[in-house]
């Protein structure tokens, strides 16, 4: 997991939490896409917690949640082409430092509040896709709208990430129309995808008892959610469940399989025709491109800082 600082302009918004989960819940039964089923799609393992291997129950709601960003909940985009990022594009991965937009890459991963809609019309006009970084499954108190996180979907601080907790991502009733601002952010600016980032608390101490299920449920959410926004959307590293979710996700966004030695789990999504974009920090390129190289992994060098520094595979 890699996340950046950023200096953020700020844009409060509030709507009435309650509105946006009755927009939610008065979708009838089975109208939902199947990305959006969780525990219950046909593609998910075996999953952990309960004895029958569904996702928990989350706690029930308690006091009066911080109002939500405006309504934006799950339904569709207007009708356009979504972008269908290709296995072997090469990518850049910048979330911090001033913006260098001459490096010569297929693609951009840029964070969705600090990149300014006029820098991602510049990288359109010159050829490139433009991912946005979205932090969907930690609280980060340095976003303008860290003040719509109610205290009790917060759970335990970030090993090494100051300023960011883990989220209680059984919460979807909470959690949708936070996330969906965000998304709606990335597309008002003009991006043709998502990184949703820490989508794996359940493999680490978040504070909730979460469960593998819990995990892909919300996963499969987020994966709907970005879809209905006309955004392509990654599966950002959680390599145990890729096999689980690479149907749902349109490509991959890895930190260090290499070093980990995971790069193999993630071949599921070049076998399918989805790239991996993939980078390393302490191994040096020489040492990792003759193992992903191979496996058509968009592999790149970058620092720990996520700055304009990158040195691809060749």
């Amino acid at each position: 997991m890699t996340r950046r600082t950023a200096a953020i302009s700020a844009a409060g918004v509030a709507v009435a939490l309650a509105l946006t989960w009755l927009a939610v819940t008065a979708i009838p039964d089975g109208t939902r896409p199947a990305a959006a089923t969780g525990a219950g799609s046909p593609d998910a393992p075996a999953l952990t917690g309960r004895p029958d291997g569904t996702a928990s129950e989350p706690p029930a709601a308690t006091g009066t949640a911080t109002p939500a960003p405006a309504a934006l909940t799950s339904a569709p985009a207007a009708p356009h082409e979504r972008w269908q990022p290709r296995v072997g594009q090469t990518w850049q991965w910048q979330l911090s430092g001033d913006l260098d937009l001459t490096v010569d890459a297929d693609v951009y991963n840029l964070d969705a509040f600090t990149a300014t809609a006029e820098q991602v019309t510049t990288l359109h006009r010159a050829g490139r896709h433009v991912i946005c970084y979205v932090n969907v499954g930690a609280y980060e108190d340095f976003r303008p709208d860290q003040a719509a996180f109610p205290a009790e979907i917060l759970g335990r601080p970030l090993d090494g990430w100051p300023g960011e907790r883990w989220l209680d991502i059984r919460r979807w009733d909470l959690l949708e129309p936070l996330l969906a601002e965000r998304l709606a952010r990335c597309r008002q600016k003009g991006f043709d995808g998502v990184e949703p980032d820490n989508v794996d608390a359940y493999a680490n101490d978040s504070g909730f008892p979460l469960t593998a299920g819990d995990q892909l449920q919300f996963n499969r959410r987020v994966a709907d959610l970005a879809h209905n926004a006309g955004l392509a959307v990654g599966l950002k590293n959680d390599v145990e469940q890729a096999a689980a979710l690479v149907g749902v996700m349109d490509f991959a966004v890895n930190e260090e399989c290499a070093r980990y030695r995971e790069c193999d789990t993630l071949a599921v999504f070049t076998d399918a025709g989805k790239p991996v974009f993939h980078a390393e920090y302490d191994l040096p390129a020489g040492s990792f491109c003759a193992q992903t190289s191979p496996l058509r992994l968009s592999s790149i060098h970058k620092r720990l800082n996520l700055d304009a520094y990158r040195v691809p595979c060749p």
